[in-house]
């Protein structure tokens, strides 16, 4: 068998590692469940603060991001990323359950579901190939700034003992990796500063005055509303918004932790698979949730996760401190999940990409897109619409770019009687409208021809331009023949010349 070249990966080569090979490897088995363990803990207050903002009880969003990490554990396409009851859907459906009540949730969960199921099953997840790297960029580091100031609350108008425990366990965080790996440092800083404020019965904010998380499962959500085209009119417009924004951030999130790992993952697996998750949770739960972003960062970077089982153990052992362990999870403090998280945003943030040295070789559309989608998701705190904004700005600027990259040269026959005029680079709408502008209609011999062998025609725009050139020159006498045109121009061509009126 021939040598393959050094860090070339073979196509039957694991992507990453299997659950089975990390459950005979007891290092890497510990490792995944420690993570696992980690991720819950960073999971919970952000959940119980997004169920207020949709306006559900904080322990229905805890049940419906059990039933979402551990039904993404086995179904979904991207090992490693935790799934839960997220900030960007409690968004979206919180006007619902305002206006409506919190009985139109289950149908448009379950709606939402059902279209990113199609969008999975039809591949349409492929769409997100065309997602500029200067977005993704921006997306980064726009996560990181939201991740930081959402813990900042945490840290204003708190007793002064607040302080020295926040510096304990960013000391700890920071520190612990150069002596020891064997046990993820967040979770040895969370279980010291929050055993020292049980010993010292120190009087400071801790998740139980985030919600109320005590009590048992809330069981299957009952349907409340009746089944009708009246119902669809009101549910709609919210399971579109909670598809569309739920696959976007899933989607991102998923490439975010391919990038991680240098891994590649399945995104329509994962489009199909958060359908499914999504109908589950709705109907035991009764909120949906997409990829949790800062979440799957502390869960890939900081707790070194790389299989399924790690979102697994999350799932598994958020339910127990739901059930059994509410009054341990109670007396965790807010100061030590905010720091873990602030420093996971500061980990976050892709600073080579705003350095001086490289703002100044990156050209400035590159920048400007970067800085847009920074500037829109921390303006909305959505960073679905930031990276739309971000996208739809990247292909203005690229339409305006290469509308000036095709070239016309014109060669005079040394009798005059015949023109050649040479075609250079892609024909589309936006680079072809100003081709019928370079041609010397009145000036020209009969004979003209258009070598087309360094252009391509990529749509009907430019079949209608040069129908176009054709009749300007008909006009004054002379006959344009085109050449030079690949199959596939010629086939467009051939089929809509004349045809487009």
């Amino acid at each position: 068998m021939p040598s393959l070249p050094p860090n070339t990966v073979r196509a039957d080569t694991p992507l990453s590692p299997t659950v089975l090979q990390t459950l005979r490897n007891p290092k890497a088995f510990s490792v995944e469940v420690l993570a696992g363990v980690v991720t819950t803990l960073a999971l919970i207050p952000e959940v119980i603060s997004f169920s207020v903002i949709a306006g559900v009880d904080p322990k229905v969003s805890l049940v419906a991001s059990v039933v979402l990490a551990i039904s993404m554990s086995v179904l979904g396409g991207r090992p490693a990323m935790i799934t839960a009851a997220a900030g960007a859907v409690a968004l979206v459906v919180a006007p619902l359950v305002k206006e409506q009540g919190v009985e139109y949730l289950l149908p448009a969960v379950i709606l939402a579901g059902i279209i990113q199921i199609v969008f999975g099953v039809t591949g349409l997840a492929r769409l997100m190939r065309f997602i500029p790297r200067s977005v993704m960029i921006g997306f980064v580091n726009a996560l990181g700034i939201l991740i930081f100031t959402a813990q900042v609350p945490h840290l204003l108008g708190v007793p002064w003992l607040v302080y020295p425990l926040f510096a304990l366990t960013a000391l700890i965080v920071l520190v612990l990796p150069r002596i020891t790996k064997a046990v993820p440092a967040p979770l040895v800083a969370i279980v010291v500063v929050t055993a020292i404020t049980m010993i010292a019965h120190l009087s400071i904010p801790t998740v139980g005055d985030e919600g109320d998380i005590a009590g048992g499962l809330p069981g299957i959500t009952p349907l409340l509303v009746p089944l009708n085209l009246e119902t669809l009119r009101i549910i709609l417009p919210t399971a579109l918004s909670v598809a569309f924004v739920g696959l976007m951030e899933t989607l991102l999130t998923a490439k975010l932790v391919d990038d991680i790992t240098d891994t590649r993952s399945a995104k329509g697996r994962e489009s199909w698979a958060l359908g499914i998750a999504n109908i589950l949770a709705g109907s035991y739960g009764g909120i949906a949730g997409c990829a949790m972003i800062g979440q799957t960062v502390v869960n890939v970077k900081l707790g070194r996760a790389r299989t399924r089982i790690s979102t697994f153990v999350a799932g598994i052992f958020l339910l127990l401190l739901v059930t059994v362990l509410s009054d341990v999870m109670e007396q965790i403090p807010m100061v030590a999940l905010a720091a873990v998280m602030m420093i996971v945003a500061i980990t976050t943030v892709n600073w080579h990409s705003v350095a001086p040295a490289t703002l100044k070789r990156m050209p400035l559309p590159e920048t400007a897109v970067m800085v847009t989608t920074v500037g829109v998701v921390v303006l909305t705190h959505n960073l679905a619409i930031g990276v739309a904004v971000g996208v739809l700005l990247a292909m203005v600027l690229f339409a305006r770019r290469i509308a000036h990259v095709a070239r016309v040269d014109r060669n005079l026959s040394a009798d005059g009687t015949s023109v050649r005029y040479t075609v250079r680079g892609p024909l589309f709408f936006g680079s072809s409208n100003d081709l019928v502008e370079q041609f010397s209609y009145g000036v020209d011999p009969a004979e003209v021809t258009v070598d087309f062998t360094a252009a391509q025609i990529w749509d009907a725009s430019t079949v209608a331009v040069l129908d176009s050139v054709e009749s300007k020159y008909a006009a004054h006498g002379a006959t344009v023949t085109f050449v030079g045109l690949d199959e596939r121009s010629t086939v467009l061509h051939g089929r809509l010349t004349g045809k487009l009126g």
